[in-house]
């Protein structure tokens, strides 16, 4: 029997899984006492700075039960719905999970999403109340919650607090006890699942695995990813305790990461098997082909930005940054783009707006590119074509056969606030599905476009509910929409990079709003500027920016009227001139203030 154990910990957002992480390599003993901070396993800058995890991280614990040493590998792992796809890379990795649950909140919808995606992979569940300490901890809420949803006996249910350290020492005990040990395939070929990897400047792209089947091969030995067909190198092999520590080899069951030499970071993909070149050629001279590890879902970029450098000379600083940015990031997705009032750029898409928003912070805080985002859309479908970019779709009505994604939508809300969410949901075109009651919790169940979600949804949800709710949401299908791009003059010249598709009937209120949102952030310029909103040739709205005026009759006193009306006349053919080579600079705010309202 193996004295191994995988694990994970989920948990909706804010709920305590990192400051639990910081507890267990505190009691532990991985991390010295003074050497601990908080949040340690979150190493981003910006994950620090807005409190929430966003990378998973691995760490490998040593603990000692009846005199027995364990090894317990513990992956910590995201909260947010943008995020769960970084859930599902680490729950393919481990063998079960800690589910833990705020004793002040209960289960939320990120709880429940995470928790049955555990089940469906068949991971044992451990059933955590964290936050015992806390003065409005209602403890036996979050119980009764627990064993109505998932089905867990009361006596499962492990009392804790990550703060203070109660009942840490019997979650250890409760992973020795019940997480099942990896199976030892030790006499198979190497087998090892990738499940994250990051680049180095001088060992190429370090891949984070989980070795399945046998173990590592030794040094400079060549290994093949079956998925790319790529070839590396076993340069390093080794731990996270939790920073890098090296070790002659993995075995079977254990988690760890391996340099691989390969400076192309776009060969090393997530979820990708790795092999020893030696072994694979054994196998094919038996006739028999290699088989990638399954436990890994490829996701779907579902909101779609433009990023363009705001130098021009800086395209291939962001050109770089993007590609070494992908390989931590599979879920982020580019190619280029080009726009006639912002130059060559890059066509991103994302998970969702917390995932564009952070993944922008990241490339300017750590790559240190200076970006300007159009407003994000989602994608359609027109015909057999795909369309990320409202600037692709036609102009015009009478647009037919345009399909745009809907979602399912798990919102969990406390009763007395079912009312403003549900009129929310409604007015953003939603269907309402379902409706179950947990407690004083309710679980409302909607089906609903995306477009609707991407912008402000989710603020507004949090205000209408006075920031009590919580929510999930997954892709369905796409379905047929009456929809209209709408276009943005500016000066007389069409803005690409404002272009929005709009369902119908909402597109002339939502046309009127652009351009009174444009005059605010535009700066006024020494002549007139036009700002319309348009349909095909059809002027839906229309601002007026007035000119700075200089008062060329201040210098003149009395005498005749005509006067005045000469040097007046003068100045207004002055100003025809400066229009005509007047041009416009749209300033970044312009962008966001857009994607705002």
């Amino acid at each position: 029997m193996s004295n191994i154990r995988n694990f994970s910990i989920i948990a909706h957002i804010d709920h305590g899984k990192s400051t639990l992480a910081d507890r267990l390599l505190e009691i532990t003993g991985t991390v010295a006492k003074d050497k601990i901070q908080p949040q340690l396993l979150d190493s981003l800058a910006l994950e620090r700075e807005r409190g929430i995890t966003i990378k998973l991280a691995p760490v490998r614990l040593k603990y000692t039960l009846n005199s027995e040493l364990y090894t317990l590998n513990l992956i910590d792992t995201p909260g947010h719905v943008d995020f769960s796809y970084e859930v599902s890379r680490s729950l393919a990795a481990v063998e079960g999970a800690i589910l833990l649950v705020d004793a002040t909140q209960g289960i939320q919808a990120q709880t429940l999403a995470h928790g049955l995606s555990a089940l469906n992979q068949d991971l044992v569940l451990i059933p955590v109340v964290n936050k015992i300490d806390l003065p409005n901890a209602d403890i036996p809420k979050a119980k009764e919650q627990l064993i109505n949803t998932f089905g867990f006996k009361e006596e499962e249910i492990i009392l804790a607090s990550g703060k203070t350290g109660e009942g840490v020492e019997e979650i250890l005990k409760a992973v020795i006890e019940r997480v099942p040990s990896p199976k030892m395939e030790i006499d198979k070929p190497l087998r090892a699942l990738i499940f994250d990897s990051f680049f180095d400047p001088y060992k190429g792209v370090i891949a984070q695995v989980r070795v399945v089947e046998g173990e590592t091969p030794p040094l400079q030995s060549e290994i093949t990813f079956l998925g790319s067909h790529a070839k590396g190198q076993v340069l390093e092999m080794g731990y996270f305790s939790p920073q890098l520590t090296v070790s002659g080899k993995l075995t079977v069951g254990e988690i760890g990461y391996i340099a691989t030499g390969i400076k192309q970071p776009d060969l090393v993909r997530v979820g990708d098997t790795i092999m020893s070149t030696f072994q694979v050629a054994e196998l094919h001279l038996k006739g028999v082909e290699p088989e990638q590890l399954p436990g890994y879902k490829t996701v779907k970029p579902m909101v779609f930005v433009g990023l363009y450098p705001i130098e021009t000379g800086e395209y291939f600083e962001l050109k770089e940054a993007l590609s070494k940015f992908k390989l931590n990031d599979p879920a982020f997705s580019y190619e280029m783009e080009q726009s006639s009032a912002l130059g060559s750029g890059f066509r991103c898409g994302f998970l969702g707006l917390l995932h564009a928003e952070v993944v922008q912070e990241r490339l300017s805080g750590e790559f240190g590119v200076n970006l300007l985002a159009t407003t994000p859309s989602v994608e359609y479908q027109f015909g057999e074509q795909t369309i990320n970019n409202p600037s692709e779709l036609p102009q015009g009505e009478g647009i037919k056969d345009l399909k745009e994604p809907w979602v399912k939508l798990t919102i969990f809300v406390p009763q007395n606030f079912i009312g403003p969410v549900m009129d929310l949901v409604q007015e953003r075109r939603g269907k309402f599905l379902d409706m179950q009651h947990f407690g004083l919790q309710v679980e409302l169940s909607y089906e609903m476009p995306l477009s609707e979600m991407i912008t402000d949804f989710y603020d507004r949800l949090k205000s209408v509910s006075s920031g009590f709710a919580s929510l999930d949401y997954e892709f369905i299908e796409f379905r047929e929409v009456d929809a209209v791009r709408v276009d943005i003059l500016v000066g007389g010249e069409k803005v690409d990079a404002l272009s929005i598709i709009v369902y119908r009937p909402k597109s002339e209120s939502t046309g009127r709003r652009l351009v009174e949102k444009l005059k605010e952030v535009l700066p006024r310029q020494n002549f007139t500027i036009a700002l319309q909103a348009v349909i095909g040739g059809k002027i839906i709205a229309r601002e007026t920016i007035s000119p700075f005026r200089k008062d060329v009759i201040a210098k003149l006193y009395g005498g005749d009227r005509t006067r005045k009306d000469k040097l007046l006349e003068k100045q207004k053919k002055g100003k025809k001139k400066m229009k005509m080579i007047g041009k416009v600079e749209i300033p970044q705010e312009a962008f966001l203030s857009i994607l705002k309202s």
